[in-house]
């Protein structure tokens, strides 16, 4: 079972998402497993303090080095063989790879960054992993925690109803995911292309790959100029 131990200052946030859907049936199923901490109890002095100015000047707080390092210390172990994860926007882009190979492993320690960012050397110390799911900033990591999340586990074995939808879409195959239609034939005017109701799989099958690679080369040419590398 893939075992997810996130870490926030946050904890009402959890599972937010996950508790709905393909996630949360899979959580009350047993098909993965959600511990969430709070990084605050972690904290010594009588305000539970986390944070703290940044050291050399300039604006915001830094997560203290000495509490998130005390949190994971009390919940993992020095040989617990899941990756341990931080949401950062500097982080390395999530991608569909990340994520498969994820979900082929026990589970994941995932912290959430909050304030200006975490001590460096907590980072370097615990061998905390960055991941960024964009390049854009949130308020804090909860919200990318939870897309992670969502994108492994919906991979996880009988969370799927048909498990080869997963190998079937975007970014799988290095390609957009082709267009797709549902009846009615024909709405507002608008019809299914003929030669999807044609029944000739074999055609159907190279009309949904032309239109796969016009969708990349135009919309994600940086992943189409990857297949030709």
């Amino acid at each position: 079972m893939f075992k997810a131990s996130v870490f926030t200052l946050y904890p009402d946030m959890f599972p937010g998402t996950l508790g709905m859907a393909l996630a949360g049936k899979g959580l009350a199923d047993g098909a993965w497993s959600l511990d969430v901490h709070n990084i605050r109890d972690a904290a010594t002095d009588k305000h539970r303090s986390v944070d703290d100015t940044p050291a050399g000047g300039g604006a915001g707080m830094v997560l203290r080095a000495d509490v998130l390092a005390r949190s994971l210390d009390t919940h993992l172990a020095a040989d617990d063989p899941w990756p341990k994860l931080l949401m950062s926007p500097r982080g390395t882009p999530l991608t569909q790879t990340m994520v498969r190979d994820l979900a082929s492993g026990p589970g994941a320690a995932i912290v959430c960054g909050r304030f200006e960012g975490v001590d460096e050397r907590v980072i370097e110390a615990r061998g905390l992993r960055e991941v960024s799911i964009g390049d854009y900033v949130l308020s804090g990591g909860e919200v990318a925690a939870q897309v992670l999340l969502d994108a492994v586990v919906r991979l996880l074995p009988g969370v799927m109803g048909n498990d080869a939808s997963g190998t079937q879409e975007s970014f799988e195959t290095g390609l957009l995911e082709h267009p797709h239609f549902t009846r009615p034939v024909e709405w507002e005017g608008r019809q299914i292309p003929e030669i999807l109701r044609s029944g000739d799989h074999k055609r159907i099958e190279a009309w949904r790959r032309a239109q796969a690679e016009a969708l990349t080369r135009a919309r994600r040419p940086d992943i189409w100029a990857k297949r030709d590398a």
